[in-house]
């Protein structure tokens, strides 16, 4: 008798759709939240040769010690704290998550946030509780503290600033969050360097805080490089269930070269700040267009009739995300990443075209 998945594989995991990567050949891509800047061409001339050099025929440092001390040397690190590499701070979200996957337990985070949440939840068996958000996007904390007695997650997420919506919740309430929970509260930090706040210096004050961050958002998204930080004895157990080998050599090396040039990732963070205020301007110069405040490297947007308009956008050569449908606080939402100046002139373009066709 033939053997099919439908007979082994758990409903839940056939139920799931899997990850989705739009193609974006021969478009002006600015879906993904990556840094559009290449770096400088004797840094690319360096990698090469640091590449070339780099012994592939063996496996790589299991834990990233050389890379791992780079990271660790930051004035903002409490005493106490260490750090976990992961192969994208995907990995790191499989790992808490399969660490404390007790029978019954709960995962926990806002709606909507990044899906992989939701998803990763479901990976491992664990109950997955979302908690929406505001209108406007803002952290409802009586709501969540109030989930949280309720449901007592085992593990709670909150995105800082928040993917999609972009704007950073109110300290104070996630503050709250963090004493009501008896569980491991995660602050995901990927868009720190576009929003300048961050928790990584108040881990030494909160016990049952770990704060997760990729450089993915900073131009090395190739490498698929995450880090989680946190008191060591979290980090210890933790470190129990990252496979062996899970940062390859190249990408250890070449991140450990590009963060000693940290000025030159700083510049770039620094003219894509720019680029938002200004993107931002033009999109609420627009009619029928209402942008929402963002303190990553993406504004979410608004308008009606997103599904045409996304296509409309799409068939001028550049790809956006189309959010409209995800979740009901979505409705008629779009976002796009903020790209170089002539990309963003591209997208407005497009974008005023779209809603032209659609009036």
């Amino acid at each position: 008798m033939a053997v099919k998945p439908d007979r082994l594989i758990r409903d839940e995991i056939r139920a799931l759709s899997a990850y989705h990567v739009a193609d974006s050949a021969g478009m002006i891509k600015l879906d993904a939240m990556e840094n559009p800047y290449d770096l400088p061409e004797e840094m690319r001339t360096q990698i090469g040769r640091i590449a070339a050099a780099a012994p592939v025929n063996r496996y790589p440092d299991p834990s990233g010690e050389a890379l791992r001390a780079q990271l660790l040397d930051d004035p903002c690190m409490p005493a106490g704290c260490d750090l976990m590499l992961g192969n994208g701070s995907d990995e790191l979200i499989q790992v808490l998550a399969m660490a404390l996957a007790r029978p019954g337990a709960v995962l926990m985070a806002v709606e909507p946030s990044f899906v992989m949440f939701r998803m990763i939840a479901t990976f491992v068996g664990m109950r997955y509780v979302g908690v929406p958000l505001e209108a406007d996007f803002r952290l409802d904390s009586t709501r969540m503290v109030d989930a949280i007695r309720t449901h007592r997650p085992a593990l709670t997420f909150i995105a800082y600033p928040n993917n999609p919506t972009g704007n950073l919740f109110e300290r104070s309430g996630i503050e709250r969050v963090l004493a009501a929970a008896d569980g491991l509260v995660v602050i995901d930090e990927a868009y720190h360097a576009f929003a300048g706040a961050s928790f990584l210096p108040e881990l030494g004050r909160h016990p049952n805080m770990l704060v997760m961050r990729t450089l993915s958002k900073l131009g090395l998204a190739g490498l698929r490089l995450g880090m989680l930080m946190g008191a060591s004895e979290w980090i210890r157990e933790l470190d129990k269930l990252r496979l062996p080998y899970n940062v390859n050599v190249l990408s250890q090396r070449v991140a450990a070269y590009v963060l000693s040039r940290r000025e030159v990732l700083d510049a770039q963070t620094a003219a894509l700040r720019e680029e938002r205020g200004r993107l931002a301007d033009a999109l609420a110069r627009m009619p029928g267009v209402t942008p929402f405040p963002s303190d990553a490297n993406f504004i979410l947007f608004r308008v009606a009739e997103a599904d045409k308009v996304f296509s409309a956008i799409e068939a001028a050569g550049v790809l956006i995300k189309n959010l409209s449908g995800g979740h009901s606080l979505l409705r008629d939402c779009l976002r796009v990443t903020v790209g170089r100046p002539e990309e963003n002139a591209r997208f407005l373009a497009a974008l005023d075209g779209a809603l032209a066709a659609t009036r």
